[in-house]
């Protein structure tokens, strides 16, 4: 029978240990990422001993070979491409760029061996990336390509040759190929990092959750943000981050696209079941199963659908920018408009101060005053909005106050970048940044 602690242990348990015993704080990074052994067959060609995906960390049997000093240098290496995000990021830069080099981003991902403090204050990897990419379409035509194929061929040359790939003739066969062809600084930096194995796997599960799930990438780009900020503090001069805080992984979905996300799910009609008519499946078959069985009763669906409700529930006792009020305010305008909601708009503090209906599209927020400084209860206001029945409600708060009642609907609560780390009791933390 396995133990328990065996389903923990891995190739860099060691290199891990030693981290924790020098810089806890940092160390402990990797004690977040989940690590995978693989066998020889899973290998790639010219791969290193350890690799990540965004979201796991894998070592190869040439992993145990390194001594103890490197597989902890490997280690760091990999735990900071995950908490820096680099195989989400390169996802994202391809979705805005459309074509991004995956091995001249893996160079400006790697860590640098010489004092660049003060560069790494200015560059990130998504401006060094764009900074260096000077590659250049290949020829629209046999007509064109010919003369093009034989200046670049002379002009790179020596750099391919130099950089240990292949001649003149590699790039001539990417612009066959349709490849773009590298210029002056995608040569050089191509050279620079040519000794370099390819550490980044963006292909791999980390990158791909981030692809289907961005509200979920949001959310671990801002945790993995706190907790090299808590490691970095808590070990001063050990950090592992050291010059690396321009690096810092940021969040990439902003307070509208999740608002939106949410409201639409929730907003969005259904149609529902009617047990006063059958279903179609029913009357094709008119009722039976067979020679003699009957079919039960199986109900349809009704065309007359629910209009969807809206509750939003405003706490006046807290302060929100008169800007910020209008940009929320604009989103939820469109949002009800969009969906053809009715708005349940509660107002009030310890108590409920004033109850709307607004049609489609015509809450305005506005018009509020926000008097600051009194105390807070949002049992009864949630207990209020719970009487109109919403499909989802949002509370535009500070989160300074108990919530003694839960209600059955799903609750997302807004607040001002000022209260960023206030604890919601229930639901969803929206933060208006």
């Amino acid at each position: 029978m396995t133990e328990p602690s065996a389903l923990y242990r891995h190739r860099g348990t060691p290199a891990v240990q030693r981290l924790v015993e020098y810089a806890p704080c940092t160390g402990g990074l990797a004690l977040w990422v989940r690590h995978v052994d693989v066998d020889s067959t899973q290998v790639r060609d010219g791969s290193p001993p350890v690799w990540t995906d965004g979201a796991t960390i894998r070592y190869t049997p040439a992993f145990d070979e390194l001594p103890l000093p490197l597989q902890a240098g490997w280690v760091a290496h990999e735990v900071l491409h995950v908490a820096l995000r680099h195989p989400q990021r390169l996802h994202e830069l391809r979705q805005a760029l459309g074509d991004v080099d995956a091995q001249l981003f893996n160079v400006c991902a790697l860590s640098l061996k010489e004092p660049v403090e003060k560069s790494l204050l200015e560059w990130d990897v998504e401006r060094l990336y764009r900074a260096i990419d000077d590659r250049r379409p290949p020829a629209s035509s046999a007509r064109t390509a010919a003369p093009r194929r034989a200046e670049q061929g002379a002009r790179q040359a020596g750099d391919r040759a130099d950089a240990g790939g292949a001649s003149g003739a590699g790039e001539a066969d990417d612009a066959a190929a349709g490849r773009r062809i590298d210029g002056p600084r995608s040569s050089a930096v191509r050279a620079l990092g040519g000794h370099d194995a390819r550490d980044l796997h963006p292909e791999g599960e980390g990158a791909e959750a981030a692809a289907d799930t961005p509200e979920q990438e949001a959310e671990q780009a801002r945790e993995w943000s706190e907790r090299l900020l808590r490691a970095h503090a808590g070990d001063g001069a050990h950090s592992m981050l050291r010059a690396l805080i321009a690096d810092l992984p940021r969040v990439r979905t902003p307070w509208p696209q999740v608002l939106r996300t949410r409201l639409a799910r929730a907003l969005a009609r259904q149609p529902e079941r009617s047990w006063s008519r059958p279903s179609r499946s029913y009357l094709a078959n008119q009722g039976r199963a067979g020679a003699s069985g009957r079919m039960p009763w199986e109900p349809g669906t009704s065309s007359a659908k629910a209009v969807p409700r809206l509750a939003l529930v405003v706490d006046v006792s807290g302060s929100i920018a008169d800007d910020l009020l209008g940009r929320f305010s604009r989103e939820v305008e469109a949002m009800t408009r969009r969906f053809e909601a009715v708005t349940v708009l509660v107002i009030g503090d310890d108590r409920v101060r004033r109850v709307d209906h607004c049609e489609p599209g015509t809450c305005d927020l506005r018009g509020i005053t926000f008097q600051g400084g009194g105390g807070t209860d949002f049992a009864p206001l949630l207990e209020e909005a719970d009487r109109h029945r919403p499909d989802i409600g949002v509370v535009l708060t500070d989160l300074e106050g108990p919530a003694a009642f839960r209600p059955r609907w799903p609750v997302v609560w807004a607040v001002p970048p000022a209260h960023s780390h206030a604890v919601a009791p229930f639901g969803r933390l929206l933060v208006l940044d």
